[in-house]
């Protein structure tokens, strides 16, 4: 099975300009003039260009799309290997830190949110990463 992961936007070029700059990913293809496939993680990321308040579910749905900052209990998490530089990096390209950068005992990880309202983490892995949390190891 293959992993793709979809980020609805609502400006494609900001967008572009954001992940590739912001995170190091690479334009892969314009699969059409509002839908861009991004390269360079362990699966793609494909940016859909989408009107704010349009019905993601259709339009018999109530939901509407909405690209201020929003909460969902799906998010994704970028390993980095410096996150003070990556922070400032992404801050540069319009991303918000919403949370210091904390120490875990696995690392260290920033919680910040993208221009088009998406949350996501940054992680700095340290010694043997999450398995440091293991018992017994």
């Amino acid at each position: 099975m293959d992993i793709r992961i979809c980020i609805d936007v609502n400006d494609i070029e900001r967008a572009i300009e954001f992940y590739t700059r912001g995170l190091g990913l690479r334009l892969g293809r314009r699969l059409r003039s509002d839908w861009a496939e991004l390269l360079g993680g362990p699966c793609p990321i494909d940016l859909l260009c989408e009107q704010e308040g349009s019905a993601p579910l259709g339009e018999a749905h109530p939901q509407r799309r909405d690209f201020s900052r929003h909460w969902t209990p799906l998010h994704l998490d970028f390993a980095v290997d410096d996150i003070e530089a990556a922070v400032a990096r992404l801050a540069a390209c319009g991303a918000k830190l919403e949370r210091p950068i904390q120490d875990r005992k696995w690392g260290r990880m920033a919680n910040m949110a993208d221009p088009f309202g998406h949350g996501f983490d940054l992680l700095q892995f340290q010694g043997r990463g999450y398995d440091e949390i293991l018992q017994g190891t």
